[in-house]
């Protein structure tokens, strides 16, 4: 890849390693036969309406980036059974315990990604998507790292896109430096239609109290036994 296309991306290197520990058989045999059953084919055109992605009937469309764990995810899964979700992770165990969530809760409106989001991103129609997620991201906490993080110009110009007006771009973090980052960022930036993103925050427990029905992560735990807050922002495509 060349310096150009990496700038084009802007996330030459957002997610860290990849694999973890080894997988168990259970998991293995997950990953042969679930995952490429649930898994978005970009090789393909998407459809023309992307709640035929579903084989359950679904009226609204929600992508999570980097969902960890899977807690959040399947969650508002089994809480919104009629929202089709799209859920991106690269780092094998955690798709891995994801496909697990996914067989127990019997959860027919979740789709997988297990690559690198720009590429899904880039994939997508304009105006289809009704709420982004973007929770306990990497941080990137060196300041040399920082062009790492996810949050950046290009990739707020990539969620403008494929929002619907009016949709949702949901952020949490308990790192100072990255919610005041991505609070500039918004801020700042201005799609080639004059749109952005607003930040719907009125007061200050508006951006301090957990989003509605939150069923918390296990980053968010690590983050409460170490000491640190988090923040809860969220922005409305405009």
């Amino acid at each position: 890849m060349t310096g150009t296309e990496r700038g084009k991306r802007a996330t030459e290197a957002f997610f860290g390693r990849r694999k973890g520990k080894p997988l168990r058989e259970a998991q293995l045999g997950a990953m042969a036969e679930d995952l490429p059953r649930l898994k978005l084919d970009l090789s393909e055109r998407p459809p023309e309406t992307l709640t035929a992605l579903f084989p359950v009937p679904v009226n609204h469309i929600r992508l999570e980036i980097g969902f960890g764990g899977g807690e959040h995810l399947a969650h508002r899964a089994a809480e919104q059974p009629q929202t089709g979700f799209i859920g991106v992770e690269p780092f094998v165990n955690s798709m891995a315990k994801m496909l697990a969530k996914i067989e127990a809760g019997g959860l027919g409106n979740i789709r997988l990604y297990d690559d690198d989001a720009t590429q899904l991103l880039d994939w997508l129609p304009d105006g289809v998507i009704d709420q982004i997620d973007l929770l306990y991201p990497d941080p990137w906490p060196k300041k040399k790292h920082w062009k790492r993080r996810f949050v950046s110009q290009v990739n707020l110009a990539r969620f403008h896109r494929v929002l619907k007006p009016g949709g949702l771009f949901c952020f949490a973090s308990d790192i100072d430096t990255y919610v005041n980052w991505t609070l500039i960022h918004c801020r700042d930036f201005r799609a080639t239609d004059g749109g952005g993103f607003d930040w719907t925050a009125e007061n200050a427990s508006d951006w301090l109290t957990p989003f509605a029905n939150w069923p918390g992560t296990r980053y968010e735990a690590k983050a409460r036994r170490e000491g640190r807050s988090s923040a809860y922002l969220t922005f409305r495509r405009t």
